[in-house]
């Protein structure tokens, strides 16, 4: 089975368990990244970041040669922004047609999922979700229990299939 651990990360946060997932499970990794990036630091990021899901902005992301529908088994993740998805998420989705795959979401917040996993599931139809995870904070709280919790995670979902 071909797997791919697909994400989006503004801080490393979500780069962070992406990266570890991919490990446990012998997985390739493609990260999403924006070309028109906001920035990291400062209170600006989330106003931005906001208003880029409020408007379900769709940003023009750098290419990549990945043929999605290879994979049989994806990993999905990113950070939670105003209770949903990063915006590069809605220009995976928008651009690509995911359907009969086996899909695991993921995010990183900083207290609340809000309805991250409902809103990707939407977008997701017709396939197979085998479970989600959420993490917060996980490299400036407790990085090493999260590190042990994304690895169990990632071999329950594989051992599902």
């Amino acid at each position: 089975m071909k797997k791919l651990v697909i994400y989006y990360s503004l801080e490393g946060n979500t780069k962070f368990i992406a990266q570890l997932i991919a490990e446990t499970i012998g997985a390739e990794t493609l990260e999403l990244k924006p070309k028109g990036e906001i920035k990291r630091h400062g209170l600006t990021k989330y106003f931005w970041g906001g208003r880029q899901v409020m408007t379900k902005e769709e940003p023009e992301l750098s290419s990549f040669d990945e043929q999605l529908n290879d994979y049989d088994v994806l990993f999905i993740g990113t950070p939670v922004w105003a209770g949903s998805y990063a915006p590069a998420l809605n220009t995976l989705f928008s651009n690509t047609n995911f359907r009969d795959k086996k899909i695991a979401l993921f995010c990183c917040h900083r207290g609340g999922k809000g309805k991250i996993f409902e809103k990707m599931k939407e977008r997701l139809t017709g396939n197979e979700i085998m479970g989600e995870m959420g993490f917060r904070d996980p490299l400036k709280k407790d990085k090493e229990n999260h590190a042990g919790q994304a690895r169990i995670w990632a071999k329950e979902v594989m051992a599902k299939l």
